[in-house]
């Protein structure tokens, strides 16, 4: 298999005895690309991340990485990635710049990245304290780090903004988006739809291990063909006055297909008079959840 992509799994399965938690996967993450993995519990998000991970081996198919195979541990040895577990285990009794200077001597990196990236974080002022005393958001950005240590070429997040207030997941979002315009290919696994929808490229979702609709939103509210509300004082008045339009709505709401929705708005602009109205498009939650409420016909 032969393929320039930073990622890119084919055929993907993963059997425990008689259970399948991945069931023929295929997917690809190009560099600079930022793919949001979604599923619910137990949907083999993590079965799949710990394949990219070599933490498990693929009952069958086949992962590429940075255009390479990647059968042996030797193999991933020779790619630059970073990863961020869910629940990171830190080394409590040591101090963040010890953790650091730590991952730093593992990755072959030279020590003075790390008073770089600590400043970067904002963890300068705690750097001697040790990681014991730290809060929950000063953890999550110190494994944040060391994920990003090695300026990698992959980057994988499991849930990296649970539990974080507002500010802190900007941060974290802030970071992933810099890495991304310096061609890192990431994948982040994430409960938290509202929060990863601006800042993703594309979205993979996933049920009992298997593929349900994957690309980008618009994409996805082209194939998932959830409707589109356009309302408005404007839009209220017409419906009332305009029998197509009264067909189309539902409480002063036209309520339509992503298939009609450029002939409504050139039929409101061009035969209404019209141009002052909002637009409501399905968000990444609404289709997550069409899919899943759906999950027999999109995995068939």
């Amino acid at each position: 298999m032969e393929n320039t992509a930073s990622i890119h799994v084919q055929n993907l399965v993963k059997k425990y005895d008689d259970f399948t938690a991945v069931n023929d996967i295929s997917l690809t993450v190009s560099a600079g690309e930022t793919l949001a993995l979604l599923g619910h519990n137990g949907a083999g998000k993590s079965s799949l991340i710990k394949m990219l991970l070599g933490i498990v081996k693929p009952t069958s198919g086949q992962i590429s990485m940075m255009g390479n195979m990647v059968t042996h541990e030797k193999d991933r040895r020779q790619v630059n990635l970073g990863y961020l577990p869910e629940n990171i285990s830190l080394y409590e009794k040591l101090t963040g710049k010890e953790v650091l200077n730590y991952f730093a001597a593992l990755k072959r990196i030279d020590k003075a990245k790390v008073s770089t990236v600590l400043t970067e974080f904002g963890l300068e002022y705690a750097q001697d304290n040790p990681v014991k005393s730290y809060s929950k958001g000063m953890k999550q950005r110190l494994g944040f780090a060391q994920a990003i240590l090695s300026s990698p070429d992959i980057l994988l997040l499991d849930e990296p903004t649970v539990g974080l207030d507002p500010q802190a997941s900007l941060f974290m979002y802030q970071k992933i988006a810099e890495l991304k315009q310096q061609g890192c290919a990431i994948i982040v696994c994430t409960h938290e739809l509202a929060v990863v929808e601006d800042n993703i490229d594309r979205a993979f979702i996933m049920a009992d291990g298997q593929h349900l609709a994957s690309g980008s939103l618009s994409q996805l509210r082209q194939s998932t063909d959830l409707k589109v509300n356009i309302s408005g004082t404007e839009v209220s008045r017409i419906i009332a006055e305009d029998p197509f339009l009264n067909a189309l709505s539902i409480q002063d709401k036209l309520i339509i297909s992503q298939q009609d929705k450029p002939k409504i708005m050139k039929y409101l602009t061009t035969h209404c008079g019209v141009y002052n109205f909002l637009i409501e498009e399905p968000d990444l939650s609404d289709i997550y959840h069409h899919c899943m409420n759906n999950r027999q016909q999109y995995a068939a």
